[in-house]
Parts: structure tokens; C-alpha cells; sequence
């Protein structure tokens, strides 16, 4: 085959949902694995739903996702002229005819095939008559009366439609406008793509495409055709399912990286691995592993998945992915350092970035929120000596000392002489530091927070 060149459709009739970003990601992986071209294309004929809205939040998604593309974007709706060209060259070559026949007049034929137990189809009334263009008048694909269309499909293998079972099905509208399946192949082919992956819901609409390229005396691109994904009922996939548009994982606190590893997997294997960085999802994606089965949605396994990768990432790299969760939060952060130090402490403890921003917030707000069950039974007056002496020696070291061997060194001096074992003394710390029982570990939360602002929330606490 030449380069390879897959391609993108949506329609900007809402947001991009996981289902999509799926369809996305699948093209743009094997574009990129082959050093072939991606190309972004906007089928936005249906002018009533169609918005610049929701143009614009497909580019923010797939911007977001890490998804670029090579060509486009296309608008359907700039290439009418080029569709009109091409239903024209049907006509001219005799697979393609114009019908006059009323929309009620096609739904009485469907009626009386129904009636005679035949299958409800056009009857071909218009087809040998040889009509010009006119008012109110369509133009229909000639299908063959015998034989059958073939979809060698990559994934379910195989496929076959007896064309008899096909209608004349129209190509134009009467008001001159494209249908789908002519302004896809026109699109496909004028675009040069040779590659189409998409959700097994259009298997129906591939031999009527088919049919156009033998009438235009084209060759049909490679299809693959991936299962639908389902909710974990195994009904397919709906919001209450979770599957909600992507720009809402983001606003969820969702890494771009784990959306992709996630959304691969949903439909493709590599053996047993499920962890995948963005760089091996290109090395590894191959045609051959994409799967027959249908694939079912768990907002758990995401969620974990989702926790991996902020472990894997840098402190720096979660530090800016977090610095606008922590400011819808009203907390404004100028020291990007003490955001990673807040960040080296919370990775193994949280899914999102979401949990993250919320777990950060006791690190960066001038005045704490203390629980009052916790202040009873930890913040008691015969722990106040203790918490005295860890903010005094704290206080005396210099910042280049202030380290965790110095800090363990402290708790040791403070325990020994009060006779405390450490949870009796971090565990007071901890609350006096964060107003809860819940936090980092101790030495990790203290280095992150630093010297002067831990001395003066112990003092805080003290008066």
C-alpha cells in the first residue's frame, strides 16, 4: 500500500464523546505508526444541529487529547460544488438516475412490498426512464439487481450484502444537497484516504459506499470496522454510564495519557499489557490486534489507570497539570517549587487531579480549617511542650538543613524525652499542620510545606 492515510469525521452537532475520541485515536495511532497522514474532516451538513460551539470543542478535545492532524480541518459544507461534480459523473456514466417519484408516493411502493411480503424497497419506477434534472426531484444510486457487494473488513473479516436486499438509495436531495454516504466517499476519495477504522454502527452504510466507488471507477479504501463500546450492564454506552463528552474527564481531573492508554484498550491488546505511555501506544498499535468482541466501559479501571500515570509522570509536569485545579479552588500559587514538593507527597494517594487539588489545599490557604473531633483528641494540653520544642529546634535549623534525616533527628530528641511513641507526636503534628487526621506522610508533608510555614502553624496552634 502507499503512505497511509486514515481520517477523522465528526459531526459538530455536540461535544466529543468517548466513543468518538476512540474513533480518533485508533486512525491517528496508525497514521503515526506508519509515517502516515492523519486528516481532520468536519461533516457538518445537517446546517440546523451543527454549531461553531461545538467546532470549536472537538478542537479543544482532541488539542487536549494530544491528537494532531496532518490535513484539515475540511468543512462538508465549503465542497458542495465538488459533490454536485461528482453525482453528475454518475448520472453521465448511467449508475446514477434521477426519480420524480414523491416522497408518498415511495412510501405506498415500501407499503405494498410490505403487504406482499417482500422486503419494503423503491421499486425502481424512475430508473430506465432517463429523466433530467427537475423540480423536486432526487437523484438515486443504480443498484444492481443481482450479485452481492463484499466488505473485506480488517476486523470482522469478510462481510457480504446481496444487493437485492440494497435500495436505490438517493444520492442528492431534492434541494441539490449531498446525502451521507455520497459526500463521505467523495470526501474519502478526493482526500486520498485508504484507511478507515470506525465504530461497527456504520458496517451498514460501507456497501452502499462501496457501490459509489465501482461507479466512480474507484478503488474502495481498507476498512476495519471496531465494536461498539458498553456500559458495564453490557447495554450500550450512555452517560449514565459514564460516557460523557471528553472535555468533561478533563474538567474531572483526568490525564490526556490516560484517556488514550484507556480508550486503546478498549478494542486493542498488546498480551497482558495495560499500562502504556503515549510513545509505546505508537510503537505497538498494530491492525492485527484490534478486537471482534465488544469492549465494556469501567469508570474504576480508568480511575486506576488514571493514578498510574500521575505516578509516572514528573512532579514538574503533574505540578503545571495542577496549578489550575488548585485556582478554581481561589487558591493562587506563585512558588511552582513548593507546588512540586505538594505534588511529590500526593501521587500515591490520588486518582485525579481533582482529589489532588482538593488533598494540596491545606499546603497553599493562610488560615486552616481545623475538624473539631480531631483538635479534641489530639490537640490535648499535655502535647502542647512537645509541639513547642519540635517548632523551636525546627526553627533554629537553616534552610539548607531543614531535611528529613534533620526532622527524624528532632521527633527522636522530642519522644525520648517526653516518653512518646511517634504516633503520639505526629499524629498532634499532623493536625495542628493540616486541621485533619489525614495527610501525606509526616516528614514528606513537612518538607513540602517548609520551615517557616510549618513553625508558624505550630505556633498558631500553641497560642
Amino acid at each position: 500500500m502507499d503512505t497511509v492515510i486514515t481520517r477523522f469525521p465528526p459531526s459538530p452537532t455536540g461535544y466529543l464523546h468517548i466513543g468518538g475520541a476512540r474513533t480518533a485515536l485508533f486512525n491517528w495511532l496508525w497514521a503515526r505508526k506508519t509515517g502516515g497522514k492523519f486528516v481532520l474532516r468536519i461533516e457538518d451538513t445537517d446546517t440546523v444541529r451543527s454549531t461553531k460551539a461545538s467546532v470549536d470543542a472537538i478542537f479543544d478535545s482532541l488539542h487536549w487529547l494530544g491528537i494532531d492532524w496532518d490535513e484539515g480541518p475540511f468543512f462538508q459544507t465549503e465542497r458542495y460544488p465538488i459533490y454536485r461534480e461528482y453525482i453528475q459523473r454518475l448520472v453521465a456514466s448511467g449508475h446514477a438516475y434521477y426519480c420524480s417519484c414523491s416522497p408518498e408516493e415511495v412510501d405506498a411502493m415500501r407499503e405494498e412490498a410490505k403487504a406482499n411480503g417482500k422486503r419494503p424497497m423503491y421499486n425502481q419506477r424512475c430508473r430506465n426512464l432517463d429523466l433530467g434534472p427537475g423540480e423536486n426531484r432526487v437523484v438515486r444510486l443504480k443498484v444492481p439487481n443481482t450479485g452481492s457487494t463484499v466488505v473485506d473488513d480488517i476486523v470482522k473479516g469478510p462481510t457480504s450484502f446481496q444487493n437485492s436486499e440494497i435500495d436505490d438509495f438517493i444520492i442528492q436531495r431534492s434541494d441539490g444537497s449531498p446525502t451521507y454516504n455520497l459526500a463521505v466517499v467523495v470526501d474519502d476519495l478526493t482526500m486520498g484516504i485508504n484507511t478507515i477504522l470506525r465504530g461497527d454502527d456504520h458496517l451498514v452504510n460501507t456497501p452502499k459506499q462501496i457501490l459509489i466507488y465501482r461507479g466512480l471507477g474507484a478503488e474502495p479504501p481498507v476498512f476495519g470496522h471496531v465494536p461498539m463500546v458498553l456500559g458495564n450492564d453490557k447495554a450500550r454506552l450512555s452517560k449514565r454510564h459514564g460516557a460523557m463528552s471528553v472535555g468533561e474527564y478533563q474538567k474531572m481531573g483526568i490525564l490526556p495519557d490516560a484517556i488514550l492508554n484507556y480508550l486503546v484498550r478498549l478494542g486493542w491488546s498488546h498480551g497482558d499489557q495495560e499500562f502504556f505511555t503515549r510513545k509505546e501506544l505508537i510503537e505497538k498499535f498494530s491492525l492485527e490486534h484490534l478486537g471482534r468482541s465488544p469492549s465494556m466501559f469501567d469508570m474504576d479501571k480508568l480511575l486506576a489507570l488514571n493514578a498510574k500515570h500521575i505516578q509516572a509522570k514528573s512532579n514538574a509536569e503533574i505540578a503545571e497539570a495542577l496549578i489550575p485545579f488548585v485556582a478554581e479552588k481561589g487558591i493562587t500559587i506563585e512558588n511552582t517549587a513548593a507546588v512540586q514538593l505538594a505534588v511529590e507527597s500526593l501521587k500515591p494517594r490520588c486518582k485525579t487531579l481533582v482529589e489532588m487539588a482538593e488533598a494540596a489545599r491545606f499546603y497553599f490557604v493562610d488560615t486552616l480549617t481545623f475538624d473539631e473531633k480531631a483538635v479534641a483528641k489530639f490537640l490535648k494540653p499535655e502535647i502542647m511542650q512537645p509541639l513547642c520544642e519540635c517548632a523551636d529546634t525546627m526553627e533554629a535549623l537553616a534552610l539548607d538543613a531543614f531535611t528529613e534525616p534533620a526532622l527524624e533527628e528532632i521527633f527522636k530528641q522530642v519522644m525520648a524525652r517526653h516518653d512518646l511513641k511517634f504516633g503520639k507526636l505526629a499524629q498532634p503534628l499532623r493536625v495542628a499542620l493540616t486541621g485533619k487526621t489525614v495527610s501525606p506522610g509526616i516528614f514528606e508533608m513537612i518538607l513540602a510545606l517548609g520551615r517557616d510555614k510549618t513553625v508558624s502553624r505550630i505556633r498558631a496552634v500553641l497560642k
